[in-house]
């Protein structure tokens, strides 16, 4: 579509949208507005195009092949390209280079810092942190599995209950007076 034509299908858009309320006719020689209801609605004028009818004779323009061309898979009937099919380049799930590894059976830690049990801790005046009460304060979710991690300090004497330790969580919490419970 070029310049004018839009130019000219947004007026004729806009035009539509003032009548929308109205829509206008002539009757006895006077006037009239007459009320807009389904019976009378129709689409802006260029707006619709007739399907494209392949098959239905020589004298259509669009018989014989019927827009396939000749021969070949393009031509058959069921005929459909693979997902990702570039037309014999090689497609881009298969040039990209694939890193990495990741064991199917892995199991995902959501990790929650000794910083974050600290200030939990003293915003909250806790003195047990477990699993329902990182899920409260939406650390957590129900479904999740939690590891303490060993950022930050506790000085905070608390009874952590989560899934995991690190090594340095551990020796952390216990030094602060606390106790580590695992699920």
């Amino acid at each position: 579509m070029n310049v004018h034509n839009a130019k000219h299908s947004i007026i004729q858009n806009s035009i539509i949208i003032y009548l929308s309320l109205y829509l206008f006719s002539e009757s006895e020689g006077q006037h009239k507005f007459k009320k807009m209801n389904l019976s009378n609605l129709k689409p802006a004028e260029g707006s619709t195009k007739n399907r494209k009818r392949i098959g239905r004779g020589t004298g259509s323009g669009r018989g014989g092949t019927s827009t396939r061309g000749h021969k070949g898979a393009g031509s058959r009937s069921g005929h459909s390209t693979k997902i990702g099919f570039e037309g014999g380049q090689m497609p881009l799930q298969r040039r990209v280079p694939k890193v990495g590894f990741k064991p199917i059976n892995r199991t995902e830690y959501v990790g929650v810092n000794l910083d974050v049990l600290q200030g939990l801790a003293e915003k909250f005046n806790l003195t047990t942190i477990d699993f329902a009460a990182l899920q409260q304060h939406g650390l957590a979710s129900k479904n999740d599995l939690v590891k303490i991690l060993g950022r930050g300090e506790v000085k905070a004497k608390i009874e952590v209950t989560a899934h995991a330790f690190s090594a340095t969580a551990q020796k952390a919490i216990e030094a602060a007076g606390g106790s580590i419970v695992k699920l």
